[in-house]
């Protein structure tokens, strides 16, 4: 069997629609998802914005975009129906990159792993307390031995 595959799924839908209308599209994505063994992932109502450009005689539209699950059919069952429904000024579905969710998984363990080294400082501060100074450096370290200001030869005298 092949794998789902994630895809997220922007449309938008003209300002004429009621709020009701807007759910029934809703309703209608979801319907074809759950029919295709898929998954909504999740689901985010951008609000009205202005377009860049008019479409259909519209100014305006609401966004909405969602993160899906599931197999290529899924899809394109749903641009056929988002195609053909009145209220739906435009959409666009894109697969989601695996490159993506994969610097997503390494950016969310870089900030835990950020926030418990700040935790372990807060603490070590706290138990100790005094506030930690920072380390000193020696001049033998820094490359300034023998009074040497960092030039690599000296004149003979």
């Amino acid at each position: 069997m092949t794998a789902q595959r994630q895809y997220e799924l922007v449309y938008i839908v003209s300002p004429e629609a009621t709020d009701e209308q807007a759910k029934e599209i809703d309703q209608l994505i979801q319907e074809v998802v759950t029919r295709h063994q898929g998954t909504v992932d999740n689901t985010e109502n951008w609000g009205r914005r202005k377009l860049a450009f008019q479409i259909k005689h519209k100014r305006e539209g609401v966004y909405v975009v969602m993160v899906i699950s599931g197999l290529g059919d899924m899809v394109k069952e749903i641009e056929r129906r988002l195609k053909v429904h009145d209220f739906v000024l435009r959409h666009l579905v894109v697969r989601v990159d695996e490159d993506l969710r994969k610097a997503a998984r390494i950016r969310a363990r870089r900030e835990e792993q950020a926030a418990r080294r700040q935790a372990a400082r807060g603490s070590t501060a706290d138990s100790a307390g005094e506030p930690a100074e920072p380390p000193t450096t020696d001049s033998t370290e820094s490359g300034l031995a023998n009074g040497s200001a960092g030039s690599a030869t000296q004149p003979e005298a």
